[in-house]
């Protein structure tokens, strides 16, 4: 077999040709995914940032002894030695 060119059967050559095939949208799916993911941190590092300045805000409009009901918005003053 050193100079004879030799042929794959028609299975082997459909099992490459298929694994090849899904390898690929394997891998373009995983990148799909990291652009997914990093948009999603980008979001989430938005509303971090929205809450952070929106507590600055509460915190001098409020004290930073507030504590804040986010069910009904109440707002009271953290008794001493209590959360």
């Amino acid at each position: 077999m050193a100079n004879e060119t030799v042929n794959l059967t028609a299975e082997e050559l459909e099992f490459i040709q298929k694994g090849t095939q899904d390898f690929t949208k394997i891998k373009i799916s995983l990148g799909d995914l990291e652009l997914k993911k990093q948009s999603l941190i980008a979001q989430a590092e938005k509303i971090m940032e929205a809450f952070s300045n929106n507590e600055k805000v509460l915190i001098e409009k409020y004290g930073p002894n507030a504590v804040i009901n986010t069910q009904t918005g109440e707002v009271k003053q953290k008794e001493d030695g209590k959360n």
